[in-house]
C-alpha cells in the first residue's frame, strides 16, 4: 500500500473498523492479480490523503485468509468493488470504474 492513510482490513480487525466505525468508510475489495485493482489504487491513496479525518479508506486482499469469508458476506463477485458504509450500515456499491469526483460526491465530500 502506497499510503499511510490508506489501511489494511482483514477477518480480525473488519468488525471494529468498518461495522463498528463513525462515519463513512469506504472499502476496496482488491487482489495483487488484478490490473483494475492497481489502476484504482493510487486514486484510492489520493482522497486518502486529502480527507484525513474526514473518511476511513481500507482494502480487503480477498486472496489472504479469512478475507474470503468476507467478500462472500458482501456477494462480492468482481474485483475490484467498492463498499461504502456509513456509521457501520452498507450505504453504496461500486462496481464499474469511476472517477475520483464522483467517489468523493458518493462519499460525501463534495
Amino acid at each position: 500500500m502506497a499510503s499511510e492513510n490508506v489501511i489494511t482490513l482483514d477477518a480480525g480487525n473488519f468488525s471494529a473498523k468498518v461495522l463498528q466505525a463513525t462515519g463513512t468508510v469506504l472499502v476496496d475489495f482488491w487482489a495483487e492479480w488484478c490490473f483494475p485493482c492497481k489502476m484504482l489504487a493510487p486514486l484510492l491513496d489520493q482522497i486518502a490523503d486529502a480527507n484525513v479525518g474526514k473518511v476511513t479508506i481500507g482494502k480487503v486482499n480477498i486472496e489472504h485468509d479469512g478475507c474470503r469469508e468476507i467478500a462472500a458476506q458482501y456477494n462480492i463477485s468482481s474485483i475490484p468493488t467498492l463498499l461504502i458504509f456509513q456509521d457501520g450500515k452498507l450505504k453504496d456499491l461500486i462496481r464499474t470504474p469511476t472517477s475520483r469526483a464522483n467517489l468523493e460526491q458518493k462519499l460525501g465530500l463534495t
